[in-house]
C-alpha cells in the first residue's frame, strides 16, 4: 500500500479576486462539503453567491478558513468554542473596510503574515 504524505505548509494564495470552492479547499486542505457546513456554523463565512448558486471566496475568507482550519484540527477546538475564539480576536480586529479604506493596504498583509506565522507555530509545537 502506498503512503502520500500531505505537505503541512499551506500552498500560497494567488493574486485573484475570486476562488471557487474548488480552489479554497485545495488551498486550504478541506473538502468542499466541510465548507459547506463551515457556512453554517460560522458567521463570518459568507461567500458570494452567483449564478447557479455557485460560491465565490475572496482572499480574507480563505485567511478565515485557514484560521478556523488551525483552530479545529491543530489546537483542537470544538466548533463552538473555535466559534467563540473567532469572534473574541474579532473584535480586536481593525475592520476590514476599515483597511481597505486607508492609505495602508499592508494591514491586510500583515494579517495574512500573521495568520501564517500561527500556522508555523502549531506546527512546531506538534
Amino acid at each position: 500500500m502506498e503512503n502520500k504524505k500531505v505537505s503541512s505548509t499551506p500552498l500560497p494564495i494567488p493574486a485573484k479576486r475570486y476562488f471557487t470552492i474548488g480552489e479554497v479547499g485545495v488551498l486550504c486542505g478541506v473538502k468542499p462539503h466541510v465548507l459547506r457546513y463551515w457556512e453554517q456554523e460560522f458567521a463570518q463565512l459568507k461567500p458570494v453567491k452567483r449564478r447557479g448558486n455557485r460560491r465565490y471566496y475572496q482572499h480574507q475568507e480563505v485567511l478565515l478558513i485557514r484560521r478556523i482550519k488551525e483552530l479545529l484540527y491543530d489546537q483542537g477546538f470544538t466548533i463552538s468554542g473555535a466559534r467563540n475564539r473567532l469572534e473574541h480576536t474579532e473584535s480586536e480586529l481593525i475592520p476590514l473596510e476599515d483597511i481597505t479604506a486607508s492609505p495602508q493596504p499592508s494591514m491586510v498583509d500583515l494579517s495574512y503574515i500573521r495568520c501564517e506565522i500561527q500556522s508555523i507555530v502549531s506546527q512546531l509545537r506538534s
